[in-house]
């Protein structure tokens, strides 16, 4: 079962650990308005395109017959280790214990 985009949306929101409250610095709107909009409410073009850029995202069409294409893209994505920048570990795969 596919979320809706107003499911997507809290859901990425919840990812980044944002509250409600946290939009209004983000963009723009109060969390009153916020919380309408992802319970219920009809965003404009506008707004959306807002929120996705407040939740670091991207807004697209996808075609129906690639959508499990890319699911299971993301998918793949999320279960694979993020690999850490040498200033953050500089001694990783220094025995070469690289995991990937």
């Amino acid at each position: 079962m596919s979320l809706t985009l107003l499911e997507q949306i809290k859901k990425r929101r919840l990812a980044l650990g944002f509250k409600q409250a946290d939009m209004m610095l983000r963009i723009g709107i109060s969390r009153q308005q916020y919380q309408h909009l992802e319970s219920k409410g009809n965003p404009r073009l506008e707004t959306l395109e807002l929120i996705a850029k407040g939740l670091n995202s991207e807004l697209m069409i996808i075609p129906k017959e690639k959508l499990s294409a890319v699911q299971m893209l993301l998918l793949n994505q999320t279960h694979k280790k993020p690999k850490k920048d040498l200033s953050e570990d500089p001694w990783q795969n220094l025995l070469g214990d690289d995991e990937e």
